[in-house]
């Protein structure tokens, strides 16, 4: 099946885990994709697997907090592909573990910028680009958009803020006449280096468990019994990119093993 036939897509944060495997996926379902990321030399090794393997695929350098890389990476997709009709805002970091009474501002305002601000950009700039011929703008999230977690205040801000971000474009996309849906993925625990990361941090801190604990304990917070895949987040977010969802828009798909279930 192809999907995503004639559809160009446009994939931040694509160097590794889920933002890889996204457009991995949408490229073997027909999209024509650019993949984005700060590490230029991860982007480009995903793209020429893509290319390798039939697809097609160009990489870009972005840092997704300066407004005028939108531009640019936008600009690059359209001349190598054509219009861009489909945006995942993937790129992100995670917290350091610091309770907020202890977290410096600096710290604050980095996550807040990387994990919100950049999705700010993306839907302006992906609104903009897509508004006279429609397109699907994905806004990846975290389970932490929809319930707290001790250690994770910024990005618990952050995710929230994406959550509601993504209804308030979805509504003023609807009002103004633009055939764009914008939805969120909120994803539980995913075997990625954004996860491992984060587990390294919060036993670090703690000093008390092992990482390998840290991800013991994660992984019994999921009903199924286990972390979800990449390629898990990957499939949902290839539904909200297809026609399949062509009556869906500002809602939230949650992907996480039952874990805000409980």
């Amino acid at each position: 099946m192809a999907r995503l036939k004639n559809k160009v897509g446009l994939i931040t944060g694509a160097g590794s885990g889920i933002g890889a495997e996204c457009a991995r996926l949408m490229a073997r379902e027909g999209a024509a994709v650019a993949l984005t990321d700060l590490d230029a030399d991860a982007v480009a090794r995903v793209a020429s697997e893509i290319t390798s393997d039939g697809g097609r695929a160009i990489s870009l350098a972005q840092d997704v907090v300066v407004e005028a890389q939108w531009e640019s990476v936008l600009a690059q997709t359209r001349e190598a592909f054509g219009e861009v009709s489909i945006l995942v805002n993937n790129a992100g970091i995670a917290p350091n573990g610091e309770h907020v009474e202890e977290m410096d501002f600096e710290e604050w305002r980095h996550v807040i910028a990387v994990d919100l601000d950049s999705v700010f950009l993306g839907c302006k700039h992906g609104v903009r680009a897509m508004k006279t011929h429609g397109g699907s703008i994905i806004n990846v999230s975290s389970i932490m958009g929809i319930v707290g977690n001790p250690g994770s205040g910024s990005y618990n801000a952050a995710k929230g803020g994406v959550r509601l971000l993504t209804k308030v474009v979805a509504l003023e996309c609807a009002q103004n006449g633009y055939a764009i849906r914008v939805n969120s993925i909120h994803p539980g625990y995913i075997k990625t280096p954004l996860v491992t990361d984060g587990v390294v941090s919060i036993a670090a801190r703690e000093g008390e468990q092992t990482p390998e604990e840290v991800l013991e304990m994660i992984t019994l917070r999921h009903p199924i019994g286990r972390m979800g895949q990449a390629s898990e987040i990957a499939n949902a977010v290839l539904f909200l990119a297809s026609d399949e969802a062509s009556f869906v828009t500002g809602t939230e798909l949650v992907v996480d093993g039952g874990y805000t279930a409980q």
